[in-house]
């Protein structure tokens, strides 16, 4: 078995990545605070934020359910026991790192820290990198022609 079959990463790189971006974002609304829209469009802002924290909510727990179901591992840093293509699975090949973005934007449209914006684009390009990238050459090692029939029909992100 190869070391990309075996697992996909050595460290679970994406609840590092998003809890290191939310902890930046935090610490420069602090000490660099961005100018924020004001009312009454910063109250729709705010709604909004708070569906995409619900929509998080619903991804996550849709996923994890649906993992849990297939008995395979959450971890992104074990190796898959089996290929997941049901729940938010079949319309994201990433709901949670996906729900883990919507969150860190809904956090800055509900708080008015507008550094959570960027940082949260800068996190989902460093999971793609640090992790997702990997992790679909593991998947593909381990599932073949299943996966690459699942990552054709649904896209990696939305």
């Amino acid at each position: 078995m190869t070391d990309i079959q075996a697992r996909p990463n050595r460290l679970p790189w994406p609840p590092i990545i998003y809890l290191v971006a939310i902890a930046i974002s935090i610490a420069l609304g602090l000490l660099y605070p961005l100018p924020w829209i004001s009312a009454p469009l910063s109250d729709i802002l705010f709604a909004a934020g708070w569906l995409l924290v619900a929509a998080m909510v619903a991804l996550d727990f849709s996923a994890m359910r649906t993992m849990a179901r297939a008995k395979t591992t959450i971890r992104p840093d074990k190796a898959s026991e089996h290929l997941v293509t049901t729940g938010a699975f079949s319309f994201t090949r990433n709901p949670i790192y996906l729900g883990n973005t919507l969150l860190m934007i809904g956090v800055g449209l509900i708080t008015g820290i507008a550094w959570f914006l960027p940082l949260a684009i800068i996190a989902a390009f460093a999971t793609q990198k640090l992790a997702i990238e990997r992790e679909e050459r593991h998947l593909e090692a381990r599932f073949g022609k299943r996966y690459r029939d699942y990552a054709k029909r649904v896209r990696r992100w939305i």
